[in-house]
């Protein structure tokens, strides 16, 4: 999948494709088949753009989708999606994407909390002016802004942890689990299903949530926590590559940071990207708590519908964005003497409030103890 308004949307690879949720339905629907003692090997000799065509009929994906699936598998017709509803299917095949995605995610994560702990090691004494409303106010070290940085990415990751357990979605017609009760026997033979059904998809179960959307609000606002804190490094870093600034800039890539009029240009591309889903995402997050406010009934009308696609969207920019910041870390050039021409440059004013506290020494503060603490954070340790 690429999208060609979204530059980097490849590096997201098949998360959320038209095929992956295809693929992710067939999951579920295999999955409580088996637990229902009807194993099958579903065959899926279908076109997923007959799928997508076809869904405005009835308004989601999973009728087509049945109606296919049936006539490619008849010796399980009878029993296939026996007991579940649209909603079933398509809110489970969406937690399997979203587990996907959060792995994804986190494993990029994972990349920036060693990059960032490298630069707050690196760079512990590395001087410059900590800058406040725009301006410069006291020295700091370049140590101690990775430091800060790290904080929000760990924030993120714990963010993402908490989020990412996402449990499977079956109710039936109206979240009472009535038809999966009467194929089953009884209510504990039905929740016995159920349970067996999660068991198969490796996921939690727990009661029907198709009117009570927090599993999904949660891992939206998960991610947007993520591209908060992206957005800020980014933000630091497009203001630090200026070229009347030149205290950070991206490690140079073949056929990046170019301009289609200006040979001289070399853009921090990857910040402005990153940038771009920071901006991006808020709004997304926002969609999708209006839509668990707007949930009415037992089935939502129009507000579970809206859901589908602003998750897609949320969760293959935010893989995006994960990318595009380990690797913007990984690489980030730092420029120690221009940090020490401007914070020398920036004399005696910078001082003033060093010597108002009449202070003879670097006025670093607990900056070594902060880089510490951050450190032993990243490490897993008390800070």
């Amino acid at each position: 999948m690429t999208d060609l308004l979204w530059p980097g949307d490849a590096r997201a690879g098949d998360l959320f494709t038209d095929a992956s949720v295809v693929e992710a339905m067939v999951r579920v629907e295999s999955a409580w088949l088996a637990a229902g003692g009807h194993p099958s090997e579903l065959s899926t000799a279908f076109s997923v753009r007959d799928v997508a065509v076809a869904a405005e009929g009835g308004g989601n994906p999973v009728i087509p989708f049945l109606e296919l699936l049936r006539s490619r598998n008849p010796e399980v017709a009878e029993h296939l999606h026996t007991g579940l509803t649209s909603q079933d299917v398509l809110d489970t095949a969406l937690v399997l994407q979203l587990r996907d995605t959060a792995a994804f995610v986190a494993r990029n994560l994972d990349r920036q909390v060693a990059a960032l702990a490298r630069l707050a090691e690196r760079h512990r004494g590395t001087r410059m002016a900590a800058r406040t409303l725009t301006q410069h106010a006291i020295p700091t070290t370049f140590g101690l802004k990775a430091a800060n940085w790290l904080h929000g990415v760990l924030d993120a990751r714990d963010a993402l942890s908490a989020a990412a357990d996402l449990p499977i979605q079956i109710g039936g017609a109206a979240g009472s689990l009535a038809a999966p009760t009467a194929l089953a026997g009884s209510p504990a033979a039905a929740l016995e299903r159920v349970a067996a059904t999660a068991g198969i998809l490796g996921l939690p179960a727990r009661p029907p949530w198709h009117t009570a959307r927090a599993p999904f609000t949660r891992i939206g606002d998960a991610f947007v926590t993520c591209t908060d804190a992206w957005g800020k490094i980014a933000n630091d870093v497009l203001l630090s590559s200026r070229p009347e600034v030149g205290e950070l800039s991206e490690a140079p890539a073949e056929g990046r940071g170019g301009s289609s009029a200006m040979p001289n240009k070399h853009n921090p591309v990857l910040a402005v990207l990153i940038r771009r889903a920071a901006l991006a995402a808020p709004p997304l997050g926002a969609t999708m708590h209006a839509a668990a406010a707007g949930a009415i009934d037992e089935r939502p009308d129009g507000s579970w519908h809206v859901e589908w696609a602003t998750l897609r969207t949320l969760a293959r920019r935010t893989a995006v964005a994960a990318d595009q910041t380990a690797e913007l870390l990984e690489g980030l050039r730092v420029d120690i003497e221009r940090m020490a021409a401007t914070l020398t440059a920036a004399r005696p004013g910078i001082d003033a409030e060093r010597r108002k506290m009449g202070d003879d020494g670097p006025y670093l503060g607990a900056s070594d103890e902060l880089i510490d603490a951050a450190l032993a954070r990243a490490q897993g340790k008390p800070c």
